[in-house]
This record gives structure tokens, C-alpha cells and sequence, in this order.
């Protein structure tokens, strides 16, 4: 399972390059295999080809340009603490052209609490060199290799980009500098406790290519003004969505054919349909049409030195609810390492003298600031905060700040989405103990040889116990399911007596997700996602206790998530990659009133949300209002764009290749089909029994040249016949009844296509579709083309003439009311000429179910084509395989830096939750776009209020009633109305289970006599005509109740208890 958010989700060729004059064998290590071209990047010429299967959710996000240029640079990473790892997790996932990791420390026991690639037998080892092989496993197209030594220029020289991690601030300032002066992008990265600190400069100019990765916008004209500045009116369908200061070109205009193609136009916004343009009145009057399309124009960026940008500070808020703390923890930092230079060490843990000598030289650099830099007055109770916590080492701001890190190598790399201008810093010291009796003492907090001693810094030993103890189930072990598995084994949960973390996913591991599913390799493609997650996971911290499961959570599998399951966890972390599952969990912990961590990512956006019980809303309290779907009347004859083409294509696949199959076979197999069927609404039994006769009698192929012909007559069927009667009906120079062109806004005339054995596009229909039709009757295909173009030369394809009287509905509504009457006479005829099922016991169809990521499998062969062929109908133009997958897909373009930056997130929650945290404001519901870059972060909203009488309550309130009463019977229906009427002055108008109505108002007096006296369970059994499982321990009710003034009230549901 991935992830989508509620928007409301290898082998290497590396030719041996030399990694520096310091480099030797003593200090440099490198993993290399020499069979296969670097980087995922076959090369041929020039030319650069991109392992799509590998990268392709990435893809989507990056493009295809971009990831050419990051197979150009060599990355440095300086520092194998447990930031420096996430980054080069991160950056070598991505796909760079190599990676170097830098260390010259030894593995301490504190390194091991955030360090996922150390082991506790690495202590007293070298960091770089025992994280080295781990990470070279993650992408066999990245070499990795590991540097000891010390950092000079000239070992310097031969990278890209410089990533500093926890550096000693002699080395940030020579190197920052040397990178500037020497055209090398430079990143600065730190995190201390609860803080972190990033820092960027990419050079005196960088081009920006796309500065949001947004697809660019597109709009339809229906009018521009001949003006100084002409006024641009787009069709009142939809928002051009465009702001004042973009730039636009314009193609297929009639008239005013100047500005077909000119160069970008900048634009100014006048309304939500109106924008405008240049000097038009020298142009030719506009007639009619035009599409409108955004031009992305590059951006240039200027980057200070980092010693001028230490006194002149650019920051990026990350919280706007603290907006003077960049300034503050600017100087505070800059405090740190002036600390560590005096000691050679971070301040103590909660160590009182140590905070106030760290505030001391605080004070010290801002009285010698003279720039912005400088503070009116210092925030003194946060900078001792940052001395507490400094020496803390926290996987979940590692990952928060690896992941926008990783990100920002990715961008000076490649030119792509704006960078970070300069200096960002972030803390969550709402993590931290609510009450100031329960803030950790400095004998709690120091080191004392565990795993769990960077963490132990900032929180105390008591929380870390808790943590241990700690029962969670993750539903999904996707991206998101991944990145938390790896926090949760850094954090310690689950890991002490009593603990376990329950992780249920029922997929299997594909080739596309081991760019951001960092858990799996290349050698476990087609295993189960939960297992080898759960295995890999005990890799990083043998202690945690871990259960992997493939079952599909819903109420098929509530006899294994049931009451004692669900009681006896603390809580639950959504790792989804669809809404419904994510509403039915949601479901399930208001239910069992468990606290729930929500998030989701779509390329460089990403999302998070807690849900805490009788605090905060659930994640369905809001919804997003549903996708606009494309018109029926559109698909099928008037479509604009390649959109509408693919959805099409989608259809005709479903509609040629699996709904046939099913319904033949269901016809052969089931006999109560046939009757089913006619009981359709509208025109579908007409449709069914059509297509059923089709698949078993005209169109059934006795072999592979059938299915040849099969397909070539389809193609006329499609490409040219439909599309000459649709001219037929609405001729190019058609009027509508008020006088206006019938062919003009968002209805292109179209025009019919000639086949020929010689466009490879005609081919490629003809060689997927036969394959598919093959596939559905189990003859044998072929992609021979000469044989198929001479079986192809045998065909005699019937002629068509266009008929009149043929209805061709322009709009939906008019589709529907043609709906309503369908031909009874063809439905008998029907009837009466479908084969019995016993003449075809013979005959079996496999219905092919539509699977994108199988290059083998023509399915994205037939789409393609039948899509490009369809919008080279309308003049539309075609797209590659690649976006053809994104959009006939529904793929979600996923990044593993985004992933990292969400789920960091997801786990400072847990870190509240765990202590019980109370108060509303002390958790972030949080958005982000690493891409802009953008962060917000808000207060949860709290559980909306409701009121009976004088009863408040919340979507987290019920009504308690148990079923078995003191006598050993079941309450019956009278028993029941009565209990609310007596105890809650509630008289229930409506009571229902489920879908199942038990009891209202208005029923029958002869059903009500009946029901009054039955039990409760016997009334759910009888009305859902399902038994109750022995699993099932109580019920849900929900009630529509009046007062005792007869208005209407909202309650509660009711938690009828049975067992």
C-alpha cells in the first residue's frame, strides 16, 4: 500500500573514477560492479535512457530532463550520524550519478538511536565505512562509496554538491567558502534534540527551471479584444486558474492568427475567465477558438556566501505560529558551535550551568551583530531549551530534515522547483512534557551505553519505558509504511516486554516501489510487503517486536481485528493508499476510541493529520468534495482533450477485453443470470445480452486470424466509420439552432482516419488488441508484424456508407431520456437466438483485468495507441507511454524525500501521543510542498459540540446499553424504546444497524406487534438476513430520536453490548 494524501496520497557500471589525491585505499571504500550502465541510465550515443520500472513513480514528479540532469552529479555527504544517513538514503533512492559518504568518527552507542545503517556491533567503528555497503544496496545504479580521510580542496573539487552534516564550525565556514568561490552547491544541515537547521547555496546565479512542478495550465477561448491590452475571455466552463505575471502562448485560433505560437505573453489576471495580453489592436479580428496554454519561464536565483548570509539571514518559515524563532535559533546555533569548539561536546542534557554559559555566548554574538541578524532581545527560556535537548539525536527530525535535505540536493542538481532561499529552521517542542513537574531531570537523562541514548537526551528514561511498551497496528507497508517501521525501530516502540507492532499489507513487492520503499530490494520483488518489511526492520533493531499480516482490513476481516484486538492497542498509524480504506479505519479507532496518525504524500506534497480521541475531529468529519468526472456525451463523441481520450480508451479496454468475458462466462455458468439481467435499469439489458451475444457467437475467433481481423475491423469500426457518421450527423459546417458554428469551443470536428499497414501507430493497435482479444478466448498471439500485415492483406474489410436517422446525443441529459425506452423487440430476438449454455460447455473466455506496470502485457500498448489514434481523430495531441501511464493509471507520483519529511512528522505526534498529551494546541496537523518550498502548520480541530437537553457531546460519545439483561435475557424492540424514554427522555422515531432499518415510526402495526417482543439480535438477523459472527461483542445503533417537546434531536450512536 502507498500513499496518496486527502488532498482534503541493479546492477552498476561505474569505470573506476578516482575519488581524490587524499583518497587511498586505506581510507576509501567503494562497492563496484561493472556489469551495467550507471545510474539506471543505459547509454547509447548521447542518448540517455531512464529505467522507467525503477523510477517511475519519481518520474512523475522530476520529469524526465530532470533526471538526466541528476545522472550528471556527484554528491558528498559529510557526517554518518543519523542525518547524514537519511540524506544519503534519501539522494541515492533518487538517482544520482554517485554518492560519497564522509565520516572520520567512530559509532557510539548515541549514534544507534537514529542511525537505522549501524548496528551495536559497529561501536568503536567507523561510520562511513559500516553504513557504506548497507547503503549501496538501496539503488544498484548509484555507486556508493565511503572517505575517511580529511576533507581538502582538491578532494572537494570533484563533487557537484557538498552536503555538510553536524559540522565543526571551522569546517563549515572554509568549506561553504570554497564551495561558493568554486561553483560547488553547498548544503549545511544540523539538527540538535527537537531543533534542526538547514542552509543552502547554490552559487552567485541558478537558473530555476520550473520553480512548482505543476502540470502547466491550459484553457479554451471564446473571445479576445482588439486593445492596447487585448482582453483574453477563456469558456465559462471552468477557472483559467492563471495569476497576473505568468506567461501564455496561444494555439488554434481562428482569426486572429498573430498570436498562434508567438512567443510567452505575460498576462494580467482581470477575473476568473477574463486575463490581458499584449497590444492586439493591429492584429486580424478573432472569429473563434483557441486554446490557451501556461509557459513555464525560468527563474534566476542569487545565493549569498554562508559567512554574508550569517549576518544577513533569508529565512523560509516552516510555522507561522512561531514566527520570530528563526532569528532566535540563528544565533542560538551559531552559540552551539562556538560551545562544542570550547568543550568538544554539546551541552549537557538538561544540565542547568551548561544552558546558562550557552546563553551566555548567545548574548556575546548578538551584541556583535550589526546586520538583520541581530536580535532586539533573546528569547532566553528557548535557547536554554536548545542547550537542553542539544545533545539528543531524534530519528523523526532526522527524517523531517533528511527528507527536505535530500530534497534540496535533488534541486541544485537539476534545476527543478525552487530551492530553499537560505536558512530554515524548525523545533517541535510541543514534544516535550505538557507540565513542567514532568520535564525529564538531568539524572534521568544521561547517557548510559544504551541504543536509545539520543533519545533518552531529550525525553528521559520514564517515556522511553512507554515507548517500549507500546502496542501499534500499521495498515499498509508501502513508502509511508516503510519510513514509520524504520522510526518505530529507532524510537524504541514496541521494543520493551508487551509491546509489539501489528503491520498488515496484502501486496507483494513490485519493481516500481523499490525507489521509495527503502525496506525492499531488488531480490525480494514478488514477495509480501508486511513480511520482508517486518524481517528488515528487525535488521535495524533486533528487539523490536514485530508481526507481519496480509490481510485487507474492511469488515471481511473483523473476525481477526476485533474487539480484543482493537482494545488491547494504543494505537493506529494509516499508511493508505486509498480513501475508503483510510474512512474505514478512521471508523474503527472512533469506534474503539483509539488515537490515529493519518498522513499521505502526492509527489513533493505531503500531509499529516492525528486524530485524538474526545479532543479532535476524526479524518471523515471533512471531506473533499468528490473528482469532476468527464462527460458521457463527451467521451464518446466530443472530446478536447488527451484526457478524454485515454479515459476512453480505459473504457473501450474494459469494455472490450473484461466485461464481455464475464458476463459470457457468468451466462454459461450461472443460471440465474439471464434473469438478473433483465432486471437492469434502462437500456442495460439490451447492452449485456448484446455483447454476450457478440462474445459467443459473431465475434468468437477459432484463431489467431480471427482475432487479426477482429481488431482491424474494430479499428475501422472506431477510427473511421463512427467518426463519418458523427460528420454525417453534424456536418464541419453544422449551425446550432441560435446561428453559431455547432463545431467550435470545446467541440472539435473531427475527421476520419485511412488505415495503413505502414504507420506504426495503426500496427501497434492492431498487434495489442488481436494479442488481448487472443488472450480472452486462450488462443495463441503473436507481435510477428510481417505475418501480420500479410494476414492483414487477406482482410476484406466491409464498406460504409453513413445512415440517416441515426441518433447521436449532444449532451448528457439527453442521453438519459433516450435511456428510458429501450427496443423490447431486440431484447426478445435476443433472448430467443443466445446459444444455450449446455452447446458451449467447450468454450472458456478469461476476463483480462487492466495491470499497468507489466511492459509485457499489452495492456498499456493498447491503451496507448487506441488513445493517440483517437485524439489524431480530433486533432488533439498525442502523449508518450509514460504519461499515458500516469493518467490512464491513476498512478500517484510518489518521491522517497517527501515520504522521509511526512513520516518524521507523523512520529513527533507519537512522541505526544505516547506521553498523553491533553491539550489541544500541543499538536500539528501539518501540510507541506517541498517543490514550492511551503509548510503549514495548525492546531487539530477540535471534535465539533452537539446538545440534547443539557448533554454535550462529540462523535467520540455513545450511548452505553447492555443487551444481556441482570435475568440472563436479551432486551427486546419495546424493551429497548422504552429504556431511552425512561432513562434519557428520548422517544425513537428511527432505529437502524448497518443498511438494515429494526424499527420506525411508520411501519406496518401487524410488523410492529411482531417486532416489539423479539429480542434485539433476533430482529438484526431476521432484517440483515446475516448471522451474527461469535466474534461480534456488540452492535452499533443509530437513532433518530425526538424530545419531549416532539423536535427532532442529534444523539449519539448507541453501543448495544451482547457478550
Amino acid at each position: 500500500m502507498s500513499s496518496s494524501p486527502l488532498s482534503k496520497k541493479r546492477r552498476v557500471s561505474c569505470s573506476e573514477t578516482k575519488t581524490g589525491s587524499n583518497c587511498s585505499s586505506v581510507n576509501s571504500i567503494r562497492t563496484d560492479l561493472t556489469s551495467n550502465p550507471a545510474n539506471g541510465m543505459a547509454k547509447n550515443g548521447n542518448e540517455v535512457e531512464i529505467d522507467e520500472g525503477l523510477y517511475s513513480r519519481q518520474l512523475y514528479v522530476l520529469g524526465h530532463d530532470a533526471m538526466k540532469r541528476m545522472q550528471n552529479s556527484s554528491v558528498l555527504i559529510s557526517g554518518m550520524r543519523g542525518l547524514g544517513v537519511e540524506i544519503a538514503k534519501n539522494v541515492i533512492l533518487g538517482g544520482v550519478k554517485s554518492v560519497t559518504v564522509h565520516d572520520i568518527g567512530i559509532t557510539a552507542w548515541s549514534d544507534l538511536s537514529s542511525q537505522f545503517y549501524l548496528r551495536e556491533d559497529d561501536i568503536g567503528k567507523n561510520r562511513a565505512e559500516m553504513s557504506q555497503p548497507r547503503l549501496a544496496e538501496l539503488n544498484n545504479y548509484v555507486p556508493v562509496s565511503s572517505y575517511t580521510g580529511v576533507l581538502t580542496e582538491d578532494y572537494l573539487l570533484q563533487f557537484q554538491v557538498v552536503v555538510l552534516t553536524n559540522p565543526t564550525i571551522e569546517d563549515e565556514l572554509w568549506i561553504a567558502e570554497f564551495c561558493h568561490n568554486n561553483g560547488i552547491k553547498f548544503i549545511l544541515a544540523d539538527t540538535r534534540g527537537l531543533f534542526g537547521q538547514l542552509f543552502c547555496d547554490f552559487g552567485e546565479e541558478m537558473t530555476v527551471i520550473d520553480t512548482n512542478g505543476e502540470q502547466p495550465l491550459t484553457a479554451m477561448i471564446s473571445m479576445i479584444t482588439k486593445d492596447e491590452a487585448g482582453v483574453v475571455t477563456c469558456l465559462d466552463e471552468a477557472r483559467h486558474g492563471f495569476e497576473s505575471g505568468d506567461y501564455v502562448t496561444f494555439t488554434e485560433i481562428q482569426g486572429m492568427t498573430e498570436l498562434n505560437n508567438c512567443d510567452p505573453v505575460q498576462i494580467k489576471v482581470l477575473g476568473p475567465y477574463t486575463f490581458s495580453i499584449c497590444d492586439t489592436s493591429s492584429f486580424s479580428d478573432y472569429v473563434r477558438g483557441g486554446i490557451v496554454t501556461q509557459v513555464k519561464m525560468p527563474k534566476k536565483i542569487h545565493f549569498k556566501s554562508l559567512s554574508s548570509s550569517m549576518a544577513e539571514p533569508d529565512f523560509i518559515m516552516t510555522d507561522f505560529a512561531k514566527f520570530d524563532r528563526p532569528g532566535q535559533l540563528h544565533i542560538g546555533f551559531q552559540a552551539l558551535r562556538h560551545f562544542a569548539k570550547k568543550h568538544d561536546r554539546m551541552p549537557k542534557p538538561w544540565n542547568k550551568s551548561d544552558a546558562e554559559e550557552l546563553l551566555s555566548i548567545a548574548k556575546s554574538i548578538n551584541s556583535c551583530l550589526s546586520g538583520s541578524a541581530k536580535q532586539e532581545q533573546l528569547d532566553e527560556t528557548l535557547l536554554k531549551k536548545l542547550s537542553y535537548v542539544s545533545a539528543g539525536d531524534l530519528a523523526p527530525i532526522n527524517a523531517f530534515i533528511g527528507g527536505l535535505t535530500a530534497q534540496e540536493v535533488m534541486k541544485a542538481c537539476t534545476g527543478k522547483f525552487m530551492p530553499i532561499v537560505q536558512w530554515l529552521y524548525f523545533d517541535a517542542l510541543e514534544c516535550l512534557p505538557e507540565e513542567e513537574e514532568s520535564i525529564p531531570t538531568e539524572e534521568d537523562c544521561v547517557f548510559r551505553n544504551s541504543r536509545y541514548d539520543g533519545q533518552i537526551a531529550v525525553f528521559g528514561s520514564k517515556i522511553q519505558e512507554k515507548l517500549s511498551k507500546q502496542r501499534y497496528f500499521l495498515v499498509g507497508a508501502g513508502a509511508i509504511g516503510c519510513e514509520l517501521l524504520k522510526n518505530f525501530a529507532m524510537i524504541g516502540l514496541a521494543c520493551g516486554e508487551g509491546g509489539e507492532v501489528i503491520v498488515t499489507d496484502m501486496d507483494t513487492i513490485e519493481k516500481s516501489n523499490l525507489n521509495r520503499q527503502f525496506l525492499f530490494r531488488s531480490w525480494d520483488v514478488t514477495k509480501m510487503k508486511s513480511e520482508t518489511a517486518a524481517a528488515a526492520v528487525k535488521q535495524m533493531n533486533r528487539q523490536i517486536h514485530i508481526t507481519g499480516h496480509q490481510n485487507r482490513v474492511g469488515p471481511d476481516t473483523e473476525r481477526i481485528y476485533d474487539d480484543d484486538f482493537f482494545e488491547g492497542l494504543d494505537g493506529v498509524a494509516n499508511a493508505l493508499d486509498n480513501v475508503d480504506a483510510r474512512m474505514y479505519m478512521d471508523r474503527r479507532c472512533v469506534y474503539y476510541r483509539k488515537p490515529l496518525l493519518e498522513s499521505g504524500t502526492l509527489g513533493t506534497k505531503g500531509n499529516v493529520q492525528v486524530v485524538i480521541p474526545f479532543l479532535t475531529e476524526s479524518y471523515s468529519s471533512s471531506q473533499d468534495p468528490p473528482e469532476k468526472s468527464i462527460p458521457i456525451c463527451t467521451l464518446k463523441n466530443f472530446p478536447n482533450a488527451i484526457e478524454h481520450t485515454l479515459q476512453w480508451a480505459r473504457d473501450e479496454f474494459e469494455g472490450l477485453f473484461k466485461q464481455p468475458a464475464e458476463n459470457a462466462m457468468q451466462y454459461l455458468t450461472d443460471p440465474k443470470f439471464l434473469e438478473r439481467t433483465l432486471k437492469l435499469p434502462g437500456a442495460q439489458p439490451l447492452e449485456v445480452l448484446e455483447a454476450v451475444y457478440k462474445s459467443l457467437v459473431t465475434d468468437c475467433p477459432k484463431n489467431w486470424e480471427d482475432c487479426v481481423a477482429w481488431a482491424r475491423n474494430h479499428w475501422q469500426c472506431q477510427y473511421n466509420n463512427n467518426i463519418r457518421q458523427l460528420l454525417h450527423n453534424f456536418p464541419p459546417d453544422q449551425k446550432t439552432s441560435s446561428g453559431a458554428p455547432f463545431w467550435s469551443g470545446p467541440k472539435r470536428c473531427p475527421h476520419p482516419l485511412d488505415f495503413s499497414t505502414s504507420n506504426a501507430l495503426h500496427m501497434d493497435y492492431i498487434i495489442a488488441a488481436a494479442n488481448l482479444f487472443a488472450q480472452s478466448y486462450g488462443i495463441k498471439g503473436s507481435t510477428d508484424r510481417v505475418t501480420v500485415i500479410k494476414i492483414l492483406e487477406c482482410i476484406k474489410v466491409p464498406e460504409f456508407i453513413p445512415k440517416s436517422g441515426v441518433t447521436i446525443h449532444v449532451s448528457d441529459q439527453d442521453l438519459q431520456s433516450a435511456n428510458a425506452s429501450i427496443d423490447d423487440s431486440r431484447l426478445e430476438e435476443l433472448k430467443s437466438i443466445l446459444p444455450k449454455p449446455d452447446a458451449l460447455t467447450n468454450l472458456r473466455m478469461t476476463s483480462i483485468d487492466f495491470e499497468k506496470d507489466d511492459d509485457t502485457n499489452f495492456h498499456m500498448d493498447f491503451i496507448v495507441a487506441a488513445s493517440n489514434l483517437r485524439a489524431e481523430n480530433y486533432d488533439i495531441s498525442p502523449v508518450d507511454k509514460h504519461k499515458s501511464k500516469l493518467i490512464a493509471g491513476k498512478i500517484i507520483p510518489a518521491i522517497a524525500t517527501t515520504t522521509a519529511a511526512v513520516v518524521g512528522l507523523v512520529c513527533l505526534e507519537l512522541f505526544k501521543i505516547v506521553q498523553g498529551h491533553q491539550k489541544l494546541e500541543s499538536y500539528k496537523n501539518g501540510f507541506m510542498n517541498l517543490a514550492l518550498p511551503f509548510f503549514a502548520f495548525s492546531e487539530p480541530i477540535a471534535a465539533p459540540k452537539h446538545k440534547y437537553y443539557e448533554t454535550v457531546w462529540t462523535l467520540w460519545d455513545r450511548f452505553e446499553v447492555k443487551g444481556i439483561q441482570p435475568n440472563g435475557e436479551e432486551m427486546t424492540l419495546k424493551q429497548f424504546l422504552d429504556y431511552f424514554k425512561n432513562e434519557h427522555k428520548l422517544e425513537i422515531t428511527m432505529l437502524s444497524q448497518g443498511v438494515s432499518m429494526l424499527y420506525s415510526f411508520f411501519m406496518p402495526a401487524a410488523k410492529l406487534r411482531e417486532r416489539f417482543d423479539q429480542p434485539m439480535t433476533e430482529i438484526v438477523t431476521k432484517v440483515s438476513k446475516k448471522k451474527l459472527g461469535k466474534h461480534v461483542k456488540a452492535l452499533v445503533f443509530e437513532l433518530c430520536c425526538n424530545d419531549d417537546t416532539d423536535e427532532d434531536v442529534e444523539v449519539p450512536y448507541v453501543r448495544y453490548t451482547i457478550r
